[in-house]
């Protein structure tokens, strides 16, 4: 590990990708294709599509969107949970040359049409079971021009396979740009408006690579898609697919079908956010289930209590992994590696302390990270401040909005608006959101720590930590605590949990209790939502 001043950045060996013809993202598919076309591709309880079957029906809608006039360039969209042809939708806009609008299936309708409206969708592929708002969607996003059923007939709208098979198997993918866009993604909205996130083929090839570098022993995988495919999840797909790998789908993350899918399907590779990870922990049974053939548990997409991940190393094994990113960054700006769990680096020796537990581990290969001040300074190792990143996987820009993408973009550095500190050995701790930083009292307060006191108690499932209106402090510290059932706990109980590890400053001054904490579609908790409603009628939010 090398070190400048201010930078953390991977100078190992260098990585050779698994194939130097890798143009475009659907080559990425096509390298495996090619080579076991026989092998299974797609399965769920309904479907087993073989690579020869895929890679045929992609042609298909490639051929068919192309011509209808939405081939190279038009932006196309997927709306259906986890389901293979809905993946195969996915494969076929790619391989058209069109821009993959990645759309979450658990948005609210006036966001996905919002959505569709402001990314200019041509073509909505849609599962039947949300024919219902289809024609709203329509209606509120008029670009959209051609809709097509996945999995049956529905009004005007043709079956997929019904509809494809008038066109031909065979389709030669146009001649793409690596800086031309491959996919589409809004930001998550946890702290503002969603932006359209414009990611590249070049950007795609880079991720997928970074995750071949990350479980490159995993020769034959099979990877269970259980968290939403239009997620980080859903991309690591893609990697799977280059190697001839399988990728298991579930309609859902529920915890029971993960723990049968894990043994039956033999699953090799999953991806989970804390969130799932902690409910799975909870069942009953998550103890009796055969985990051998589990090689990689990659959890990401949230900060995950330390006292939870060591109890998931207990349970699942010496498999855990993470990968920090962001949408517009995804995935590879620090990896904590299954070795980086152990105290020397030995798989299932002795689990490292909290202060490695805690961070997102080290630079990649494929990135620098940087500590840099307000005004655009590069900090010194251990110094606090916002998580800069370069590489070749941070995204072209955001859509029509050349303001916010210079903004993000200033210094040279994509900024991630993360708070962060980066050790010794290259270790780099997110200490909070920018957004979410409390000032009590003239003291800085990083919710991400008390969180992480609050999530050690037994008996809580998850936990926001904010700051609230005070007339004294400005800001007092604010815990909402969502616990587990069958257990109780009280306001004073956490308060003397956290007195005695963070003083009476970074203490929560109270506690609320609530069911549910109010979620994103990918089961972020949404703290802005939580912390709007304290701050209603006051004229600043700090």
């Amino acid at each position: 590990m090398h070190q400048e001043f201010g930078v953390s950045e991977n100078t190992g060996p260098a990585y050779s990708t698994a194939s130097p013809r890798a143009a475009c993202a659907i080559d990425i598919f096509d390298e495996g294709a090619d080579r076991y076309p026989q092998r299974t591709c797609l399965q769920d309880g309904e479907h087993s599509l073989n690579y020869s079957e895929v890679q045929a029906l992609t042609n298909q809608i490639a051929a068919g969107l192309e011509a209808e006039g939405f081939g190279l360039g038009a932006h196309a969209a997927v709306l259906s949970t986890n389901h293979p042809y809905a993946f195969v939708c996915v494969l076929g806009i790619l391989r058209a040359g069109g821009v993959w609008l990645s759309l979450n299936a658990r948005n609210a309708t006036d966001e996905t049409s919002r959505t569709l409206r402001d990314f200019d969708c041509d073509v909505l592929f849609f599962h039947h079971a949300f024919s219902g708002v289809v024609a709203e969607l329509r209606a509120q996003a008029p670009s959209i021009r051609r809709a097509i059923c996945i999995d049956r007939p529905w009004d005007d709208a043709p079956d997929l396979l019904a509809w494809a098979a008038r066109f031909s198997a065979h389709f030669a993918t146009p001649a793409l740009s690596p800086d031309a866009v491959a996919i589409m993604s809004a930001t998550g909205g946890t702290t503002g408006q969603p932006k359209g996130v414009m990611l590249t083929h070049k950007n795609f090839i880079t991720f997928c690579d970074g995750v071949e570098w990350q479980f490159a022993d995993d020769r034959e995988p099979v990877y269970l898609a259980a968290a939403p495919m239009t997620h980080v999840g859903g991309r690591f797909c893609f990697p799977v697919m280059r190697r001839g790998g399988t990728v298991v789908i579930l309609g859902s993350a529920e915890p029971q079908a993960i723990l049968a899918a894990i043994s039956k399907y033999r699953v090799s590779r999953m991806f989970l956010p804390p969130t799932a990870i902690y409910t799975l922990l909870m069942q009953p049974n998550v103890r009796d289930v055969d985990y051998s053939s589990l090689k990689y548990f990659t959890y990401g997409g949230a900060p995950m209590s330390v006292y939870k991940l060591k109890e998931a190393i207990t349970v699942f094994g010496p498999v855990m992994t993470q990968g920090y990113g962001q949408t517009e960054a995804p995935m590879l700006i620090a990896y904590l590696s299954r070795e980086d769990h152990f105290k020397d680096g030995k798989l299932g020796g002795e689990i490292a302390d909290d202060e490695r537990l805690s961070s997102c581990g080290r630079a990649t290969p494929f990135s620098k990270i940087g500590i840099m001040d307000d005004a655009g300074h590069l900090l010194a190792q251990g110094q606090v401040g916002e998580i800069v990143v370069r590489g070749d996987f941070v995204m072209k820009g955001y859509y029509k909005n050349p303001e916010a993408t210079a903004e993000v973009s200033q210094h040279g550095w994509h900024h991630t608006g993360d708070i962060g500190r980066l050790d010794v050995n290259g270790y780099l701790q997110i200490v909070d959101r920018k957004k979410d930083m409390i000032v009590t009292g003239g003291f800085n307060v990083y919710s991400a720590e008390v969180e992480q006191v609050i999530l050690a108690l037994p008996q809580v499932q998850d936990c926001v930590v904010i700051g609230v209106p005070d007339e004294k402090w400005g800001e007092a510290v604010h815990a909402v605590v969502q616990i587990k059932p069958g257990t109780s706990l009280t306001e004073s109980d956490v308060i003397a949990a956290c007195r005695p590890r963070l003083g009476g400053v970074k203490t929560p001054k109270s506690v609320e209790f609530r069911k549910q904490l109010p979620r994103s579609p990918v089961g972020k908790a949404l703290k802005r939502e939580i912390r709007d409603g304290y701050w209603a009628g006051h004229a600043r939010k700090i």
